[in-house]
């Protein structure tokens, strides 16, 4: 009989954790992945299509990585706005924001991703880097990035992958229990990163965020599996 599933943390829940980790966010997030997950960012930026002049929205922005980014591909006549439901985690991202003098127009919006406060057809292109896991409605928050998308943009979404394979399967394993749990330990984070593995185990595959996202109205998906098998990059378009 396969183990019970942890129970899913509410949207509350979610949020709470976010603002007491957002002090050491960064620097955890380095730390976890070697410094490699700038370049998967880099890469979702890429995917996005955001280009100069262009008006872009990065969805769960989190500490601002995507979002500073963005500015960087909008440059000084485009506009970004991120979006996430953390203050803290807005303040550190404000804060960087005027410590980088990013090029583009930012704009840090405190709100929820399953009721975007825009109006549809605002964005030439969006990110969204780690956070339509921790949703409490993914089918609810890819609709709300297709409505607020305008016609042919795309959007990028990265997060983990649920590997395919057992030896994958069994080195993500080992990447959570022996890296990240241990990581998350030393800087006193024990209890927040418990919902990690579990979060994993919830999320959709590949495939089956190709589903959610053509049932959200998306015109294509596509979604593409990096750093071997671990993380996966969700790219759709709007009709």
């Amino acid at each position: 009989m396969a183990p019970a599933q942890s129970p899913s943390p509410s949207a509350t829940d979610i949020q709470t954790l976010f603002d007491r980790i957002a002090p050491v966010y960064d620097s955890l997030n380095e730390r976890l992945s070697f410094g490699l997950h700038r370049v998967w960012k880099r890469m979702t930026v890429r995917w996005s299509g955001a280009a100069p002049g262009h008006r872009v929205l990065d969805v769960c922005c989190g500490s601002g990585d995507l979002a500073l980014m963005l500015a960087q591909a909008v440059g000084p006549t485009g506009t970004v706005y991120g979006l996430d439901f953390s203050a803290e985690l807005l303040a550190v991202a404000a804060k960087r924001d005027r410590r980088t003098h990013a090029p583009a127009s930012l704009h840090w919006v405190q709100g929820d991703a399953l009721d975007l406060p825009f109006e549809a057809n605002s964005f030439d292109a969006a990110t969204m880097g780690y956070g339509l896991r921790n949703l409490t409605d993914i089918p609810q928050g890819l609709a709300e990035l297709q409505r607020v998308l305008k016609p042919e943009a795309r959007a990028a979404i990265l997060d983990f992958h649920r590997p395919q394979g057992q030896l994958a399967e069994q080195f993500q394993r080992w990447y959570l229990n022996a890296l990240v749990v241990p990581t998350a330990e030393q800087m006193g984070l024990s209890d927040e990163y418990a919902y990690l593995g579990p979060s994993i185990d919830r999320f959709p595959t590949g495939a089956e965020q190709v589903t959610l996202a053509r049932q959200a109205g998306f015109a294509s998906a596509i979604h593409y599996t990096i750093a071997g098998g671990l993380m996966g990059v969700l790219v759709v378009e709007s009709p």
